[in-house]
């Protein structure tokens, strides 16, 4: 990634901690984008009367992604692909081909900003793979991601509605008098053949699907009060008459299906602590600015496999439930005090450490190695040993990713370290160091390949919510 670069200083990563529990209104505008890869919202701003969007964040989930500024002009590189744009103008170039806008680009902050009508223009330029854009819903599909749904009346006594999915869903279900609703927001879930579907029955009368603001609905009308239950992987949804005496509510979810992003994967329920805030997760991809880390190939830096490889961390943390701080969103230099300092800052449940190599293959979990200290006083700790107290916790964490990314065939092994900031933080804190697959260091900087270990780090810490969320 360039030096140029907008970089964050400490100052403005500890600010982001005040907001960081905060979740978007339910009236904030946003666009949900379904891919192989990744499946995330991000916000939509309203400029000049038109509807907005980064480009570099639609970008960033989906491969290696970096930007720049000159002036008013503001360049971006897309794996291996580049762009430039100009503030104030509606026209830009993609791999050296003029690229037309619906509406001025705009530069905000170092950020370039696109107009949400020309997505389905300018991404098949840097993705080579069709999309297909619901505006109006605000909802954008890369490539064959789409889930189908399927529903089929059964008359027997009770009746029954029976939807039948193409790949698993989660749905948040919500009932009212004489009415169901699933809420879809992280499924790729497109219309059926008809949107209204009307049946000859007195308990189960409709169903009308929806998309509106980056989500899809589908209500179930009736005239008896409604449940729903699940079966077949989070596949089939049956809708019933409810019991006599049942409580109007949230129906069950499914069992959670921990596959990573993929299209359809089953998203469990947000994990809490007692508070009801989320459990929040730091993740700190190694080097950056002028420390480039290990020269991986002539090329290739391990300040950028680290980057891209947080990105979609972030993202697999977030589908599971989790807030996510990234200590580093650029080309930015921390020191490892500064590290430490703003993990301890944000009284996170856990903290991430990236790191890659072009030594060996799979990845590696790394836990502290503590330094011999003086006692400590209290509740105090000395500063290399701020670790001792939940190390424990973190060699479970560590021990839990080497066992989900073996499940992936990621070779892996787990091991201690005296790698600095992991003694200095006062979590669960684990290094993960990734190495190259069977496709040699070209698989290093691949988003697929990062993924799939990312999906297997997200599940491991996922399956320790409950500890992690009991910390002192």
């Amino acid at each position: 990634m360039s030096s140029a670069t907008t970089h964050k200083t400490l100052a403005t990563l500890l600010a982001a901690l005040i907001f960081l529990g905060a979740t978007p209104s339910g009236d904030e505008k946003r666009i949900s984008i379904y891919s192989t890869v990744a499946t995330y919202a991000l916000p939509v701003l309203d400029r000049n009367g038109r509807e907005y969007v980064g480009l570099l964040e639609i970008l960033e989930p989906l491969g290696r992604v970096s930007a720049t500024v000159e002036g008013q002009r503001w360049k971006l590189r897309f794996n291996d692909v580049d762009s430039e744009f100009v503030a104030r103008k509606t026209r830009g170039r993609i791999r050296g081909r003029e690229a037309e806008l619906a509406a001025p680009f705009l530069i905000e902050n170092s950020r370039g900003l696109v107009p949400l009508s020309s997505l389905t223009t300018l991404l098949p330029r840097f993705l080579g793979t069709p999309v297909n854009f619901h505006e109006s819903a605000r909802r954008l599909f890369i490539g064959d991601v789409a889930t189908q749904v399927r529903a089929q009346l059964d008359a027997t006594n009770p009746p029954r509605l029976v939807l039948n999915f193409s790949a698993p869903v989660n749905p948040t279900i919500s009932t009212e008098p004489g009415k169901l609703r699933m809420l879809f927001t992280r499924d790729p879930l497109v219309p059926p053949g008809s949107e209204t579907l009307s049946f000859d029955n007195k308990t189960i009368t409709q169903t009308t699907f929806s998309e509106s603001n980056g989500s899809a609905e589908l209500v179930i009308a009736g005239a008896a009060p409604l449940m729903a239950s699940f079966s077949n992987n989070g596949r089939t949804i049956t809708v019933a008459a409810a019991p006599q005496g049942a409580v109007a509510g949230r129906a069950p979810t499914p069992e959670p299906a921990m596959s990573g992003v993929q299209s359809g994967a089953a998203v469990p329920a947000p994990p809490v602590v007692s508070n009801g805030r989320r459990l929040v997760a730091v993740v700190d991809p190694d080097h950056g600015g002028e420390e480039r880390g290990a020269a991986l190939s002539d090329k290739l830096a391990e300040k950028d496999v680290t980057l891209g490889f947080a990105r979609l961390l972030r993202h697999e943390l977030e589908m599971r439930g989790f807030s996510v701080l990234l200590l580093r969103d650029g080309d930015t230099s921390l020191t490892l005090d500064q590290r430490a300092g703003a993990a301890n800052a944000s009284h996170a449940e856990i903290y991430l450490s990236l790191h890659a190599s072009s030594q060996g293959t799979g990845a590696r979990a790394y836990t502290a190695l503590l330094p011999v200290e003086g006692e400590s006083k209290g509740i105090f700790h000395a500063w290399n040993a701020v670790q001792a107290p939940t190390l424990a916790l973190s060699r479970s964490v560590a021990a839990a990713i080497v066992s989900e990314l073996q499940k992936k065939q990621f070779p892996a092994r787990q091991s201690a370290a005296a790698l600095r900031p992991l003694n200095n933080v006062a979590m669960a804190a684990v290094a993960v160091e990734l190495a190259p697959g069977p496709g040699g260091i070209a698989d290093l900087p691949s988003a697929e390949y990062q993924q799939k270990a990312a999906a297997a780090i997200a599940d491991a810490v996922a399956s320790l919510r409950d500890r992690l969320g009991t910390q002192p």
